[in-house]
């Protein structure tokens, strides 16, 4: 019964003699007893909990697994997706947050991702827009201080992702991190990055927590990557940002019927770790290479990040949308970041690949908005994208102080290419999303494997290596079986260290990988 899709992560509860290995496989909570892998009876139906909400067709998945904080299950996922692009919106059921008693399986409390009549932030959804918004959930991992009994989720973009008329107003909870009360399930604070997202701008990255010192004033901080290439750093009691966050106005869109927030939120610390809109400086120089790449560029509308989507045109000369960075992937997705309680070092990995935000009108007769995004692919010259390298980073943040401490390429990539091979040029980078650990001295992490979307299909490989964690120096490298699919983890047996790598690309089997010094 378990099999099907997968839950990328298993949880395992314990109190005393009672404990429990909990799974989400195919729409329903499995609750396992960890020495046999037998069901628990008393959980639920015979150890089945079934997940899909009344009313909704599926679900599908929870992208990090079950979180169980003082004895409450958390459990978030994708609920009848309505897509990011497509033409339909209403009736789409929410991806809500849901707590469950850990031994019964009984349902505790459940958090709207879309506010509900009553709630707070329905004001924020206009032309009670709120009654038929769905498919805004969270995507990826969740995290909790046990001692406060919070529970941080990081909220994922409206639908459509790219076109919004049908949604005026900044629509809660969409791209934002809303710590929650385990035992309540209310919201205790939330900080919203993107107000009315028409770029997919998702929080998609773990929340990750770390105690910090800021001009000698110890806090409990979480830190939220985000797909702007900002990290977005806040006091995890109350909620306040730790550097000030500007609102700044920001680019507006003339497609008829959208209305963009007059400002978007800019974190004044940290610097952002990837590129942020594109200028003509951005654009690849290199010989021969360069002048096509500036010919192209012309079809495209460039600005600074939070340019907004535009309708394509079909005269000569006219607009084929709006080319940016960070894309729609974004910078830092669901591998950013790992932290340092040591140092207080913050480590995001990114990619800087452009994409593009087209728009066209819909001649679907049964659409419910009247523009939508056909595709969001930017061109390539023979497989160099448009913008210069590195493609793949790692940046260091002291987080005591909101600075950059190094950044790096993650990797090579089409330096063999023969328009580059010649031009003696420095690491490119991959863009990828690899995952890191950190131990006291090193940072590991891989280039990336080919398995993920949404990434320049050449850029990947199958390197692993250990970085100096305060230098950003290569100390060690090898090649693995296949290229990295995941964060290694650690463990030390009979006095030796091991690491552990998950490996598997396109085309190679899955499989694990076990290193140690002799």
């Amino acid at each position: 019964m378990p099999r099907g899709s997968g839950s990328r992560g298993v949880e395992l509860w314990q109190s005393g003699a009672d404990a429990r290995l909990l799974s989400v496989r195919n729409g329903s909570l499995f609750a396992l007893d960890p020495q046999t892998g037998e069901p628990i009876t008393a959980f639920s139906d015979s150890g089945r909990l079934n997940l899909v909400p009344e009313g909704a067709q599926t679900f599908s998945l929870t992208s990090s697994g079950p979180l169980v904080v003082n004895d409450v299950i958390i459990i978030t996922g994708t609920v009848d997706g309505a897509g990011d692009s497509g033409t339909t919106w209403r009736g789409v059921q929410s991806e809500d947050v849901r707590g469950f008693d850990v031994r019964s399986g009984e349902l505790l409390w459940t958090f709207h991702a879309v506010p509900r009549e009553g709630e707070f932030g329905t004001e924020t959804w206009g032309n009670d827009s709120w009654r038929d918004s769905g498919d805004l959930g969270s995507w990826c991992c969740l995290s909790a201080d046990e001692e406060l009994g919070y529970v941080y989720v990081p909220f994922t973009a409206p639908t459509a992702a790219y076109y919004g008329g049908h949604r005026p107003g900044d629509n809660l909870y969409s791209n934002s991190l809303v710590a929650i009360d385990v035992i309540t399930g209310e919201r205790v604070w939330h900080f919203q990055m993107v107000h009315h997202d028409v770029w997919e701008y998702d929080n998609v990255g773990p929340p990750v927590l770390g105690d910090i010192v800021v001009e000698g004033r110890p806090i409990k901080a979480v830190m939220q990557a985000n797909k702007t290439g900002w990290v977005y750093v806040f006091d995890r009691v109350t909620g306040e940002p730790v550097w000030p966050i500007e609102e700044i106005p920001v680019p507006q869109s003339d497609v008829p019927g959208e209305q963009l927030s007059a400002t978007q939120p800019f974190p004044t610390k940290p610097a952002p770790i990837a590129t942020q809109g594109i200028t003509e400086a951005d654009i690849i120089d290199y010989p021969e290479i360069g002048q096509i790449a500036r010919a192209t560029v012309a079809n495209f509308v460039i600005g600074p990040i939070f340019t907004p989507p535009t309708l394509i045109s079909e005269k000569p000369g006219g607009t084929q949308g709006t080319l940016t960075l960070p894309g729609s992937w974004g910078s830092a997705n669901w591998n950013t970041g790992a932290f340092d309680p040591d140092t207080g070092y913050y480590y995001g990995f990114t990619n800087d690949i452009p994409r593009v935000y087209r728009l066209e009108a819909t001649e679907d007769p049964e659409a419910e908005m009247a523009y939508w995004s056909p595709n969001r692919e930017a061109p390539y010259l023979d497989g160099i994208p448009l913008t210069k390298p590195p493609w793949g980073r790692i940046t260091a943040i002291d987080m005591n102080r909101g600075e950059h401490i190094w950044q790096v390429a993650n990797g090579d990539s089409l330096s063999d290419h023969p328009d580059l091979e010649n031009l003696n040029l420095s690491n490119l980078g991959i863009a990828s999303r690899p995952a890191a650990l950190l131990t006291k001295t090193l940072l590991f992490i891989g280039e990336g494997s080919n398995n993920h979307g949404g990434t320049q299909p050449n850029m990947w490989g199958t390197a692993f290596r250990a970085y100096d964690k305060l230098t950003g120096d290569v100390l060690w490298s090898t090649d693995l079986p296949s290229a990295t699919t995941s964060s290694p983890m650690s463990y030390v047996h009979e006095g030796k260290q091991y690491i552990v790598v998950a490996v598997g690309s396109l085309g190679d089997p899955g499989q694990w990988v076990a290193l140690a010094l002799p």
